[in-house]
């Protein structure tokens, strides 16, 4: 199975037991980070940013003040694949620092 074909219940289901803070929202995981102000918020935005553009695979993004909602899906599957999880991961480490 490539990485843009859509997972099952089972495995998406198993990915957001595994990854505290992920969330299954339809067909689409998606997670709210928090941050100390704005400023850190764009920062970590921009990473994500750089990150989508050079996998060629783009989240949803919301912005506000010390928070930062990031949901992947793979719209042109119809839902989530194994790139959504990867980049749900990578997210992680870059919130992390």
């Amino acid at each position: 199975m490539g990485k843009r074909d859509r997972l099952s219940d089972d495995e998406i289901a198993g990915f957001v037991a595994a990854h505290p803070g992920w969330v299954r929202a339809g067909e689409r995981i998606e997670r709210s980070y928090s941050f100390p102000d704005y400023g850190t918020g764009v920062g970590f935005v921009m990473q994500i940013a750089l990150l989508a553009e050079r996998r060629d695979h783009h989240p949803d993004i919301a912005l506000s003040w010390g928070k930062v909602r990031v949901a992947w899906s793979t719209h042109d599957a119809g839902g989530l694949t194994a790139l959504d999880l990867e980049l749900a991961e990578l997210t992680d480490r870059l919130s992390a620092g």
